[in-house]
């Protein structure tokens, strides 16, 4: 079996900004100055930066395939990206920086332990910053930086650094972010100032470089010490002359960890057993952590199904039929209340009323509207939420994976908003 890298040898980030900031031209900067480009993506670049004119390679290049087909229609998807160094590995999720696809911020950031959100400098703190810093806040995301872009633009001029940075950083205080929690520093993606390597033309700069700082930043663990959650995704029962009684219960650990021997609470139903087995492809195991895909086998045979919850029996979920929760809406259709949709929390699927829409978040103003008549797309609202069957749910503060939920619109499977159970709208 292979030897699992210890989390904090991890890191999950994202990028975020409003388009034309370089969010390309700083993933490829960082891809290109790790040696995490292979020789014949290199050359692709370079020949079709050639064929632009240009006398350098275009390092943008190396992740705008996908963003063109996305600005196309063909996809609109956040694209990941892998690399690593001596100190670190890191999985980057780049998201898209226009306006409409804001919502894509949300399934970026939604596992990232720290965002990378970049300003032009020339421009500043504009209002789709302000926007996805409120959408980093919401969802956790719990270190953020400011990346001043094309500092090389402005003549490396500190005086316009400096205040660029005094209001993102009052910004993000204002959203919830505590001191130390915010770093700032200027960047050139296109020349390579500060992305990799220290550039002698920011001498008045005594920060880390980006890559100093992603390799160096405290990254926030895994729930593996949190209570634990197990959403149940396939019930396995091969009824073979090899394994007649055989019934597992396949998914992924979504917080904490579980060992042999520990007792578990079954719900929606209550029912409590103990865990007998862990098996994995490789061979059993005698625990299993927090993103380990996993069948668990049980002492007693209970009626489990797909969607059910294995848990903690100290420390288990809320079952509860009324969410209050706050919404990212992803639709171009607006919402109102007495809405009916479908709410898919984890494997399961259960129809839901929209009770009530109880306030807005005005990302602009940091403030809130009561009771606003709709939500609009990439707009951010707390809602109150009526489910046909009870969920056993936690607070998104608790668990980010078992917090979260999506709503579906129920005539046509679309995706309309995705959910955090509990977490507040930002209250500057």
């Amino acid at each position: 079996m292979p030897i699992q890298s210890p989390p904090s040898s991890l890191l999950r980030l994202a990028t975020a900004g409003s388009v034309d900031d370089g969010k390309s031209t700083l993933v490829g900067r960082l891809l290109y100055d790790t040696k995490s480009v292979l020789a014949d993506q290199l050359d692709a670049v370079t020949r079709a930066s050639v064929d632009r004119g240009l006398s350098t390679p275009d390092l943008s290049l190396l992740v705008d395939g996908l963003r063109s087909e996305r600005e196309q229609g063909i996809t609109i998807d956040v694209a990941y990206r892998y690399f690593a160094t001596p100190r670190r590995s890191f999985v980057l999720a780049d998201t898209p920086g226009h306006v409409q696809y804001t919502r894509n911020t949300v399934t970026g950031a939604s596992t990232a332990q720290l965002a990378i959100l970049l300003v032009d400098a020339r421009k500043g703190v504009v209002e789709q910053t302000r926007r996805h810093a409120a959408v980093l806040a919401l969802l956790g995301v719990p270190r953020l930086v400011l990346a001043v872009n094309k500092i090389d633009l402005v003549d490396y001029d500190e005086e316009t650094f400096r205040v660029i940075a005094k209001e993102f950083v009052a910004h993000a205080t204002s959203l919830g972010y505590p001191d130390g929690s915010v770093l700032a520093l200027p960047v050139s993606a296109l020349v390579g100032d500060n992305v990799v390597d220290r550039s002698d033309r920011t001498a008045w700069y005594r920060g880390p470089t980006l890559l100093e700082h992603l390799e160096s930043v405290p990254a926030a663990p895994d729930p593996h010490d949190a209570p634990f959650r197990f959403p149940v995704q396939y019930v396995i029962r091969p009824r073979t002359p090899e394994h007649p009684d055989y019934r597992g219960y396949a998914g992924q650990v979504a917080a904490g960890t579980i060992r042999r021997g520990d007792e578990v609470v079954l719900l929606p139903t209550g029912r409590r057993s103990t865990v007998a087995r862990i098996d994995t492809p490789d061979g059993e195991l005698a625990e299993a952590v927090a993103g380990r895909s996993v069948t668990l086998l049980l002492t007693d045979e209970l009626d489990i199904g797909r969607g059910d919850v294995i848990a903690s029996p100290g420390e288990s979920p809320m079952l509860t039929d009324e969410l209050d929760a706050t919404l990212a809406w992803l639709s171009e259709k607006p919402l109102r209340p007495g809405a009916r949709v479908l709410v898919k929390h984890g494997a399961r699927t259960v129809p839901a009323f929209v009770e009530e829409l109880t306030a807005r978040f005005d990302e602009q103003k940091l403030s809130s509207v009561d009771a606003p008549d709709t939500l609009l797309l990439n707009e951010l609202g707390r809602v109150r939420l009526r489910t046909a069957e009870p969920l056993p749910v936690d607070d998104y503060a608790v668990s980010r994976r078992t917090g979260a939920f999506l709503v579906i619109d129920a005539t046509d499977g679309d995706t309309l908003a995705a959910g955090l159970v509990g977490a507040p709208l930002p209250n500057p």
